[in-house]
């Protein structure tokens, strides 16, 4: 801050010994190192409160960009859930139209109503099938 060394405060000490005295002195040094032990808490306290205050900004902004990449997933994954769906009901479109179209009158075969009542297509034996 300043570059004060020590012959320079030498001088001033012994100037400050001449102006005011050997009765005043300790008193004046008192106060004056009472203003500075103050002046030096001001400044720390000034800078805390400057460092608490960018770190919140700094948490603030990490938020923000955290909810911003949230919100762009967030859109990605509806975008591709509606891909997905407008593809399935274009498949599901498809695969309708032509089983609809080759056999309309026909209706579609219902399917067993027990697994185990299915019979085997191959073998000679006619039993229904175990598992």
């Amino acid at each position: 801050m300043f570059d004060i060394g020590f012959p320079e405060l030498v001088v001033i000490a012994i100037v400050a010994l001449i102006v005011l005295g050997p009765e005043r002195l300790p008193k004046v040094a008192r106060f004056a190192g009472l203003w500075v032990r103050r002046a030096r808490a001001q400044w720390h306290s000034v800078k805390d409160e400057l460092e608490r205050e960018l770190a919140a900004d700094e948490l603030k902004r990490s938020l923000r960009d955290t909810e911003e990449a949230l919100r762009e997933t967030e859109r990605k994954v509806r975008e591709s859930a509606a891909e997905t769906e407008r593809e399935f009901d274009d498949l599901r479109a498809s695969v309708k139209a032509p089983a609809s179209a080759s056999t309309p009158e026909e209706p579609e075969p219902a399917p067993p109503a027990d697994a185990e009542d299915v019979p085997l297509s191959h073998g000679s034996s006619d039993e229904p099938r175990r598992t």
